[in-house]
């Protein structure tokens, strides 16, 4: 796919993170766990891995294992995320994260991410990054990315017309699932660039975040 042109300023009223891959890089912990998964079921590791990001895990598991009962990917999804919610080395935050999360600190923000509450919980706070009041977690939503489901009710708990909000993201699900809202996306990191964002930039220092005297928000886009 052709790259998208990049503007210089994006103008919003309210931003929705995802986590893992936006806000944190915890690929060591979804390939270490994602791995083993896909050699105990026989599939090819790297393959597997292509489709986890941004979703659920039970919706990976449904995608691959399509005539397994969703009952059971739901309850080895369960154990998978013991596994990670357990295991944070080598979870780091994305470059430029924390002067990131520090600059909105006081703007209308929501993180809306496929990791439940508790893993949620253990990655930001193994990434330093402080976690925002406003979440839409695993456990909130009915149906995992690429649905829209997570970024509407992000939208909407922070008072905003889905249209008047930018989404960040990383993985193909997620840019999916913002697109699918109503959103302008920021695509960030290598994955995102490949899906099509509105804006894409390697990470978080490329972002310059303005509040305007109307209260909107300018993210200054380094060409």
């Amino acid at each position: 796919m052709p790259a998208t042109p990049t503007p210089s300023v994006v103008t919003t009223r309210a931003l929705l993170l995802d986590m893992d891959g936006t806000l944190v890089n915890s690929d060591a912990v979804v390939e270490r766990v994602w791995r083993g998964w896909a050699v105990r079921h026989g599939f090819d590791p790297d393959e597997t891995l292509k489709v986890v990001h941004g979703r659920q895990g039970h919706a990976t598991m449904a995608l691959l294992l399509p005539d397994r009962p969703m009952a059971e990917n739901h309850a080895e999804n369960r154990e998978l995320l013991d596994q990670e919610t357990a295991d944070v080395d080598g979870v780091v935050p994305i470059t430029g994260a924390p002067a990131f999360m520090a600059a909105i600190a006081a703007l209308p923000h929501a993180l809306v991410t496929s990791a439940d509450e508790a893993l949620a919980q253990a990655r930001m706070g193994a990434a330093g990054l402080p976690m925002p009041g406003t979440r839409v977690t695993a456990e909130r939503v009915g149906v995992s990315k690429p649905d829209p489901e997570g970024f509407l009710k992000g939208a909407a708990e922070l008072g905003f017309a889905p249209a008047d909000c930018v989404a960040f993201e990383d993985s193909e699900a997620g840019i999916t699932a913002a697109r699918a809202a109503g959103m302008r996306v920021v695509g960030v990191g290598p994955r995102a660039a490949a899906f099509g964002p509105d804006v894409h930039v390697q990470d978080l220092t490329e972002i310059r975040v303005e509040t305007a005297d109307d209260g909107s928000i300018r993210l200054h886009v380094r060409a």
